[in-house]
């Protein structure tokens, strides 16, 4: 099999080939291919690439994965996508560095902070706490809610930290004092959930949205403190918000459908489809606005107009193959949006056998993972809806999924109690973190 020979052509996701057909050795690995595709790039420094023939990996070699496994004949010409990946590579948590002692009640919400220096975790012990992760110490405790605290969200530029809680207002935060600076009243029910305006469309960084259990979003100005608008439509609580990259704002609801407002208020679509509650949304560019100006080499920006400048390269590479926006819902399904082309879904994605509770696209936006009830991840093509493969190993309902930041790994948590990691490229388990004593 070794003197056997396929011809090849290199090709980009979005279908523009890349250079002459090649003759090549059946048995040529993915690193070979890497060294030709960065040859016929002429890229200043090497960049690692995955490569896909009609939608299987090259994972070991092209005999191996594609003629073998795939059964494709050596007499077609076959077609290679390639794929960049991220120059850093994350490494995977092994075990607990430490346990972050100090709630009295259930953590209920975690976040990191936009430049992954802090973690923020709200409870319901009715506080939230900040903590360092070079020391893994506690830093400052912010007290002033009457009530769980049910979620919480950072500003693009990491100096204001909001919460939202069961006592139906929103608190602003100063992370380096702990200092609450502001209350913002006048939901009638209890926050849901909280976004701030991306970091290259305000460079200020002061306008938040918050949804509430009593159907109403309200847009803040947390510079003023005050309710600049409110968006009132949805006929049931809203569970989520998003404020996307275009400066459109994305609600889901009890009430079964998506609504999109302009920044000014309007309504500017509605989304149907959905047969159940909508329970989670995102966006393929989700990591870029989360964390705006930062990225893995650690700088931070000098002055206000260059930490916008550098959000709005961000955004603009994460964006580059269109915006997608994707739902999860009570109903077992998700649905898959690109509002550019429709206000249809351009797919329906079916397989959960429950209620599906979070799903998250991955940093590169390539990949979607759910998290449902029936005690499964599902992974899925994050540009066309397509069904990849299911990652089975809980034994309870899944609750939430996260991603690291080069795309090459996943974490699961389920009710069982334990953490999972999943190698991407082998769609396997890698890893298993117990140590929480329950859900």
């Amino acid at each position: 099999m070794a003197d056997t020979t396929v011809l090849a052509q290199f090709q980009t996701a979005d279908g523009e080939k890349t250079g002459p057909p090649l003759s090549l050795p059946a048995n040529v690995t993915a690193e070979q291919l890497t060294v030709l595709i960065n040859k016929f790039l002429e890229t200043s420094e090497p960049r690692p690439y995955s490569f896909y023939i009609d939608e299987h990996e090259v994972v070991r070699s092209i005999q191996t994965d594609i003629i073998d496994a795939a059964g494709k004949s050596t007499e077609d010409t076959l077609v290679i996508v390639y794929q960049p990946q991220a120059f850093f590579k994350v490494r995977a948590v092994t075990r607990c560095s430490s346990s972050l002692t100090g709630h009295t009640e259930a953590v209920l919400s975690a976040s990191f902070s936009p430049d992954g220096s802090q973690l923020a975790s709200g409870s319901g012990d009715t506080t939230v706490r900040i903590w360092d992760l070079s020391t893994e110490t506690p830093r400052v405790t912010c007290k002033g809610h009457r009530n769980w605290v049910l979620c919480i969200g950072w500003s693009p530029n990491g100096r204001v930290l909001a919460s939202g809680s069961m006592d139906n207002t929103v608190r602003l935060w100063d992370p380096e004092t702990g200092r609450e600076l502001g209350m913002l009243g006048g939901h009638r029910k209890w926050i849901t959930a909280l976004s701030w305006e991306p970091q290259h469309l305000n460079a200020q960084c002061n306008r938040l949205a918050s949804s509430s259990k009593d159907g109403t979003v309200r847009i803040w100005d947390t510079t003023l403190r005050r309710c600049v608008l409110t968006l009132s439509g949805h006929t049931a609580a809203v569970t989520c918000v998003k404020w996307g990259g275009d400066g459109r704002i994305y609600t889901g609801s009890q009430d079964k459908s998506i609504k999109v407002w302009n920044s000014d208020g309007t309504l500017y679509k509605t989304l149907s489809g959905h047969a159940h509650w909508v329970n989670t949304l995102a966006f393929s560019t989700d990591f870029a606005l989360r964390t705006g100006a930062f990225d893995h080499t650690g700088k931070h920006p000098s002055t206000t107009e260059d930490a916008q400048r550098r959000a709005l390269e961000r955004y603009t590479e994460a964006s580059s193959r269109g915006v997608r926006l994707v739902s999860g819902s009570d109903d077992f399904t998700m649905h898959l949006w690109d509002l550019s082309v429709s206000s249809k879904p351009i797919a329906r994605m079916t397989g959960h056998q429950k209620v599906v509770n979070h799903v998250s696209f991955s940093p590169d936006g390539r990949l979607i993972a759910s998290a449902s009830f029936d005690n499964s991840v599902k992974l899925w093509d994050g540009h066309t809806g397509k069904f990849i493969a299911s990652l089975r190993g809980h034994v309870a309902a899944v609750y939430q999924v996260c991603w690291s930041s080069d795309s090459r790994m996943m974490l699961s948590a389920s009710k069982d109690s334990t953490l999972k990691i999943w190698d991407l490229r082998t769609k396997k388990l890698k890893l298993e973190l117990p140590g929480h004593a329950d859900e």
